[in-house]
C-alpha cells in the first residue's frame, strides 16, 4: 500500500522531507502559499550533517558543486584587529543561498507536487492523508492548531540586516562589538553576502542611511560593503526563538524546521537542522510501518538536540555582542582557537 502526506509549507525543510519520502515511493502534497519559488535570499551554511541530509536525497553533489566552500574565517573587533581564527579543512562547510538552494530541492519532485499559490488547509480537514508534516515556518499555522498561542516565538532583543554585493571574498569573517556585530561571506552567484545584527527593540526603522552611521567607524571591509549595498539587495527581519514545545508530534501530525524550533541565526544551523530534521523523519517513516511510532522516535532524538542548538543559539548572540565581559570574551576565543 502506499502511503501519503501533506507537506504544509514548500520552504527547505518541506521540500527536502517531500524529496526523501517521494524517492521511498510515498504519494506526497506540498501547500505552499507563495506563487513561486523564490528569487533572491541570501546565504545559507551547509555544515557537515547538512551535507549528509543533502546527500541521503540526492541534493548533496549539486549543493557542492553550487556552494562556495567555506575553509577559513575571523572574528574580529570593529578596528579590524582579530578576535581569533577558524579553520574549518577537516569539516568544510559550503555557503550557498537561499534561492539556488530551494531549486535543488525542487528540481527532482515531480510536476504537480508542490502547489503553489495555496494555503496549506486545516490539519483536520487533511484526514486522507498518513501524516501530516507542518513546514510552515516560524509563525506555523500547524504549530498554533496543535499547541495553541502561548507557544508563539519570542523576539530575542535583536534585529537583522541581511544583503548581498556584487564582488567575490574566499574568506568569512564576523565583526564583533557591543550589542552590534557584522558579518560578510562569500557566496554563489559572483556575490558576496553580508549581514548585521544590532540589539534594539522590535520593529525598528531602520535602512541603509542607519547602517552605514551605526557601523561607520569599523574597519574597512564593513564599509566598503555598506556603501555597495541597495535597498533592493536587503532583508530586515526582527529575530525569534521559539520556546520549548511539550513535542514536536501531536497525533498524526509532526512539526519540522522554525515551526519546531526556531533560533537566532549565530551559529548558523537554522536551515542545517530543517534538512536534518527531514531526513530523520523520513527514515522513521519509511521504516516503519506504524506511522505513530515512527513520529514519536522522531520526536525523541530531533526534539533534545534542537532544544540545545536554541540555547546554544542564544548563548553565542549573547557571547559575540557582549559589552562588559568583552576581555573575557576575546580571551575565550583565543583559547578555543588555540592561539592563546
Amino acid at each position: 500500500m502506499t502511503h501519503s502526506a501533506a507537506v504544509l509549507g514548500g520552504g527547505i525543510g518541506g521540500l527536502a522531507v517531500a524529496r526523501y519520502l517521494s524517492r521511498a515511493g510515498w504519494h506526497v502534497e506540498v501547500f505552499e502559499r507563495a506563487d513561486t519559488l523564490p528569487t533572491s535570499g541570501t546565504a545559507l551554511g551547509m555544515w557537515p550533517q547538512a551535507l549528509d541530509a543533502l546527500d541521503a536525497i540526492g541534493a548533496g553533489d549539486r549543493v557542492r558543486t553550487l556552494g562556495s566552500p567555506q575553509h577559513r574565517g575571523s572574528l574580529l573587533r570593529p578596528d579590524g584587529s582579530v578576535i581569533g581564527t577558524i579553520d574549518n579543512r577537516d569539516r568544510t562547510a559550503y555557503l550557498l543561498s537561499r534561492p539556488a538552494l530551494l531549486a535543488t530541492l525542487a528540481e527532482t519532485l515531480p510536476d504537480g507536487m508542490i502547489s503553489f499559490g495555496t494555503p496549506a488547509p486545516a490539519v483536520d480537514a487533511l484526514t486522507d492523508h498518513d501524516v501530516v508534516i507542518g513546514a510552515d515556518g516560524l509563525r506555523s499555522p500547524t504549530r498554533r492548531q496543535l499547541f495553541g498561542e502561548k507557544f508563539e516565538p519570542r523576539y530575542t532583543g535583536a534585529t537583522a540586516w541581511r544583503g548581498w554585493v556584487p564582488g567575490h571574498r574566499d574568506t568569512v569573517s564576523e565583526t564583533w562589538d557591543a550589542d552590534a556585530l557584522f558579518g560578510i561571506t562569500p557566496r554563489d552567484g559572483d556575490l558576496v553576502n553580508w549581514f548585521a545584527c544590532v540589539r534594539t527593540d522590535a520593529g525598528h526603522p531602520g535602512g541603509l542611511d542607519y547602517l552605514r552611521s551605526r557601523f561607520g567607524d569599523w574597519h574597512a571591509d564593513v564599509r566598503a560593503v555598506l556603501d555597495a549595498a541597495t535597498p533592493d539587495a536587503m532583508l530586515h527581519h526582527d529575530l525569534y526563538e521559539s520556546p520549548a514545545l511539550p513535542s514536536y508530534v501531536s497525533g498524526n501530525t509532526a512539526l519540522l524546521g522554525d515551526a519546531a524550533h526556531a533560533m537566532a541565526p549565530n551559529l548558523g544551523r537554522g536551515a542545517c537542522e530543517a534538512l536534518v530534521d527531514a531526513v530523520v523523519l523520513g527514515r522513521f517513516l519509511t521504516a516503519d510501518t506504524d506511522i505513530h511510532t515512527a513520529l514519536h522516535r522522531y520526536d525523541r532524538t530531533r526534539r533534545p538536540a534542537t532544544r540545545r542548538l536554541v540555547r546554544g543559539s542564544r548563548a553565542m548572540s549573547s557571547l559575540a555582542m557582549t559589552g562588559r565581559l568583552r576581555p573575557l570574551r576575546d580571551l575565550t576565543v583565543k583559547l578555543a582557537a588555540g592561539l592563546a
